[in-house]
């Protein structure tokens, strides 16, 4: 028996050794690439999520001719129909990625939700066409949630915000894709088909993921498994949490929830112009749906990912030293986007309307990255895919429910009473929402000051 055998030294083991750790460094550089792979096949997957729920906003306005429908009936499909489903399905879906294959749930999701947006197309109706909305949302619940959490055991605390933002660039990304593709498809073939090619599309890029994204070591990163390094198995001590447990971790932190609430009413600003922007371009501007396919696009997919990548950089460079920073500066931000509504809905050209609706694109969607930055750091591994899910409900009960039938409601509201640009009035009333948004991102800020909430500290 060899020395190296029976656990003595001997220089033999110096080549080994070196070895080893050699392969050790070169598996940590492949792995430090593997996850940016990652965010971006998961970021892919998300923009065909958007894409299919910003879709029916971008084609509102032929939908509305051909099935007969109010701008409140486009509310109830744009936003309320689909966030009471998404919402509701996303936490039980979450609880099971906590316990599960959270890659294998995300993929699953994505055919889901892309069977029902090809059956979109196939709507004779009101009834027909909320159905397969329903479908969507209901699909689409298994998206976010779990990619949540399985970037954050690709991404340490620190590096966080950067995978969580370019994960979230599938939101511009969707939406510039949404309005360029339907827009020109629409224009061409019909709406009916800009659907069907929308769920093509993701039926086969939704078995890709599960065959090329490795599941990760559920909490690498936490400081639970620091006696046995990032990438050790989950420990005794860390047993998957039952669902009731999870949602009282969660309520039972004022930041979180707080932090919930501040992007709800960030989104329902979000939501409510993307679902009705495109509609008001065309009554109010008088642009083309070509012109929405070639313009819109470009200018709503690059603001918005600026803004999402401005928040990614916020969350890690501003945040990471002085928490409440992560809640004052996507306050300020929305409340910076505040004149630029009245600006862009007051515009004479629909070049100007453009130029102005840049601003509340870039400074509405700052919040993200470092809303989401709150969550997954300051919750246990066991907890996150269903605090994502919590955060999501939250945030798309109020944003994507209530933004566009807010919107759509009153844009009928003042067109019953004689108003001839109702959609414009309907938009401005976002306003006070704006204000709401900084007082309650004040709160949170405050909250997280209180708490001395630090970067990878579990509360």
């Amino acid at each position: 028996m060899s020395a190296h055998q029976i656990g003595g030294e001997s220089k033999e083991c110096a080549p080994a050794t070196v070895d080893a750790r050699n392969r050790a460094l070169d598996s940590a550089n492949a792995t430090t690439r593997y996850r940016y792979f990652v965010a971006a096949m998961l970021c892919a997957i998300y923009t065909l999520n958007f894409l299919d729920r910003q879709m029916l906003a971008i084609l509102a306005q032929p939908v509305k001719l051909e099935l007969h429908l109010t701008d409140t009936q486009l509310g109830m499909l744009t936003g309320l129909f689909f966030a009471l489903f998404y919402t509701t399905c996303g936490i039980p879906v979450a609880a099971l990625a906590d316990r599960y294959h959270r890659v294998r749930i995300v993929a699953t999701a994505a055919a889901v939700w892309s069977f029902f947006s090809a059956a979109c197309g196939l709507a004779g109706g009101f009834a027909s066409l909320a159905f397969a909305r329903i479908g969507v949302g209901a699909g689409e619940a298994g998206g976010s949630a779990p990619s949540y959490s399985i970037i954050s055991d690709y991404f340490p605390p620190r590096e966080r915000g950067v995978g969580l933002a370019i994960y979230s660039l599938g939101v511009p990304l969707g939406t510039m894709a949404g309005a360029a593709s339907g827009g020109w498809i629409a224009s061409h073939y019909g709406w009916r088909t800009a659907f069907l090619v929308l769920g093509g599309m993701g039926m086969v890029l939704a078995p890709l993921l599960g065959l090329v994204v490795r599941e990760p070591v559920r909490g690498r990163f936490d400081p639970l498994q620091a006696s046995t390094g990032p990438g050790a198995p989950a420990t005794p001590v860390d047993p998957p949490a039952s669902l009731p447990e999870a949602i009282r971790f969660f309520l039972s932190s004022p930041p979180l929830v707080l932090t919930s609430i501040a992007a709800g009413a960030t989104a329902l600003t979000i939501y409510g112009m993307l679902a009705w922007m495109p509609s008001f371009l065309i009554r109010e501007e008088g642009m083309a749906l070509t012109q929405i396919a070639t313009h819109y696009s470009v200018v709503a997919g690059v603001a918005m990912g600026i803004g999402t990548a401005l928040g990614g950089y916020a969350a890690d460079k501003l945040g990471s030293r002085r928490p409440a920073l992560y809640a004052v500066v996507p306050g300020i931000t929305c409340l910076a986007a505040l004149p630029f509504l009245f600006l862009t809905t007051n515009a004479t050209t629909w070049p100007a309307a453009l130029a102005f609706l840049a601003g509340p694109y870039i400074l509405t969607n700052i919040y993200l990255a470092p809303a989401l930055t709150i969550i997954q750091n300051n919750v246990p591994a066991r907890h996150r895919s269903t605090a994502g899910a919590m955060f999501l409900f939250t945030l798309n009960l109020i944003g994507l429910g209530l933004g566009p039938l807010f919107i759509g409601a009153m844009s009928d509201h003042l067109s019953a009473h004689g108003d001839t640009h109702s959609l414009r009035g309907a938009l401005q009333w976002l306003a006070p929402v704006f204000v709401l948004i900084f007082l309650i991102q004040v709160v949170t800020a405050l909250q997280l000051k209180q708490r001395q909430v630090r970067i990878g500290e579990q509360p």
